[in-house]
């Protein structure tokens, strides 16, 4: 899913995923002390310590203590939008970044205990999640910008100097509707497929509830055979 970089090499390969490892084990720290005894409550220094590296390290890879609890799935996300690129040139947008996300999202069973503990420390801390939110729509963006060069609408202009709001402003308005919205919709469907799976993990696989949501995006939401409104 990867482009190739200097990374690529065996030295530098391990390097990353040793640097992704300790940044994985930050963040789970985090989310679990959190979700124990409140986000609040957590410093920076405890969940060094469960991490088993130092506060200095934890700087390494977070400029704040609040962002180890909003960055989770951010090596993910740069994962994704470099598998859209990469996929075949002839290959539609929707089935490339189905492809990149379901690449991407194969381990997310053998993970949803922590994912459920991170919503549950978000729902109980309205300022982590307003900030939260506010990541996910940047990602969402960078998204957008990444299916737009696909499309070969080209790369996203450079943004101005000013504020935070005023440059994503400036980045929306370089895009066409399509990408935004697939890549709004690409999000949503992970988000509801998971959801759903929460509940009914004895019924079926994630995997298998992901490729269903996408089945229905790829045929135009049409109802399910069967179900009322069916056309």
């Amino acid at each position: 899913m990867q482009i190739v970089t200097e990374d690529s090499a065996p030295q530098g390969g391990l390097r990353e995923r040793k640097k992704r490892a300790t940044r994985a084990a930050l963040v789970e720290a985090a989310v679990r002390l959190a979700a124990e005894h409140g986000a609040e409550n957590v410093t920076v220094e405890a969940i060094s310590e469960a991490a088993g590296v130092s506060p200095r390290t934890f700087f390494n890879y977070f400029d704040s203590r609040d962002d180890v609890f909003v960055m989770i799935g951010a090596d993910s996300r740069t994962r994704i939008r470099h598998a859209v690129l990469a996929a075949p040139a002839d290959l539609p947008p929707l089935q490339a970044l189905r492809r990149a996300m379901a690449a991407e999202l194969a381990e997310v069973e053998h993970q949803h205990e922590l994912w459920r503990l991170h919503a549950e420390v978000l729902r109980r801390s309205p300022r982590l999640l307003v900030r939260s939110l506010g990541v996910y729509a940047s990602d969402e963006l960078g998204l957008a910008e990444t299916l737009a060069e696909r499309l070969g609408a080209g790369a996203p202009a450079e943004p101005p100097a000013g504020s935070a709001a005023a440059d994503d402003d400036s980045r929306r308005l370089a895009l066409d509707l399509y990408p935004r919205l697939l890549a709004a919709v690409g999000v949503t469907a992970v988000r509801v497929a998971f959801e759903h799976w929460c509940v009914r993990q004895e019924e079926r696989p994630f995997a298998d509830v992901f490729e269903e949501a996408f089945d229905h995006l790829a045929a135009g939401l049409r109802a399910p055979s069967g179900t009322a409104g069916q056309a």
